[in-house]
């Protein structure tokens, strides 16, 4: 026997068949709009439990209580455009997850968006197949989030809002920004000739990078700064040249470490204390500015990549002894 498919249902499969959607979900969720269509349009009349029924093959919809029939003339009309709302909706869900988990694979990776608006809170950037958010505590104090503002940033992750829709959020403050820009400027780092050991940073003002090389031919610092500075320079211009980048070689030695930490403060004496993980650190009186840097910033972002307390003390310049005259 040949079976002849209806509009209604060649129309339902084919939609379910493009946006991978279950017909089964489709019907399901139809009929339970179709109760509340109901209920809308004829308030009061039934206060009982209604069952709706649609025929999937012609797209007939009938309401029922106590299995009996108690379908409305004109019922069809705000049947249809209740089905199409629904179908309408489920195309949209299964939009939106498509979209999601393509996103999902790119979380921890960084990516470039443009600002489409921005409500003096949360800046939202388009980027590329759908929006994501830069919250507040994600943005760099002092930056331009004006429309149109193109900036690269980290796919921090992916979480659900307070009515349960899927959000992207991302960073433009989170360390590891820092890192993947500097995978895609230095080979050495995605062949894995060069490692990342760590990353700290005062967003907007300057970052610390630890970098080791597994093959002691490749020196780390230079790969990660270029030829003439190329390299670092690139990584800097996506913080419109404002947050100073240093480059320090790792060293499991904390003394040496804590050393190239303060670069480019240049350190007379370290004392280590390895169990309290505290550092006193001798400096000339003339370097103490360049080791402590403004507000503090650069000790406090070589105690975060060392992991130690550093204490800095200031010595002067001991007196040259003159020569009585012959």
């Amino acid at each position: 026997m040949t079976i002849i498919k209806t509009e209604f249902s060649l129309a339902l499969n084919q939609v379910a068949g493009e946006r991978g959607i279950s017909p089964d979900e489709v019907i399901a969720s139809i009929e339970l709009a179709l109760v509340a269509a109901y209920k809308k349009e004829y308030p009061g009349k039934e206060e009982e439990e209604l069952i709706a029924k649609l025929n999937r093959e012609t797209g007939e919809s009938k309401i029922y209580k106590d299995k009996k029939d108690i379908t409305p003339p004109g019922f069809g009309r705000i049947a249809a455009q209740t089905a199409k709302q629904v179908i309408l909706q489920k195309i949209r869900e299964a939009e939106k997850r498509t979209v999601i988990s393509h996103y999902k694979g790119q979380v921890g990776s960084a990516i470039r968006g443009r600002i489409i608006r921005f409500d003096g809170y949360n800046a939202h950037m388009d980027i590329g197949k759908t929006e994501a958010v830069l919250p507040r505590e994600e943005q760099i104090k002092g930056e331009d989030y004006s429309v149109n503002n193109s900036l690269v940033v980290y796919l921090k992750e992916i979480a659900d809002d307070k009515f349960g829709n899927p959000r992207i959020l991302i960073s433009r403050t989170d360390p590891r920004l820092i890192e993947e820009l500097f995978k895609r400027e230095v080979p050495e780092i995605s062949n894995n000739t060069v490692v990342i050991k760590k990353t700290v940073r005062e967003p907007g003002e300057r970052a610390k990078i630890a970098v080791a090389s597994i093959h002691g031919a490749v020196d780390p610092v230079g790969a990660c700064v270029g030829q003439k500075g190329v390299r670092v320079q690139t990584v800097t211009d996506e913080f419109e040249g404002k947050e100073k980048i240093d480059i320090i070689q790792w060293n499991k030695d904390d003394k040496l470490f804590i050393i190239a930490a303060l670069s480019p403060a240049k350190v007379l004496d370290v004392e280590v204390d390895r169990e309290a993980k505290r550092a006193k650190i001798t400096v000339d009186e003339a370097q103490a500015p360049l080791a402590i840097g403004k507000g503090g910033v650069n000790v406090n972002l070589a105690s975060r990549l060392t992991g130690y307390a550093l204490d800095i003390v200031q010595t002067k310049p001991a007196a040259v002894e003159k020569k009585p005259k012959a």
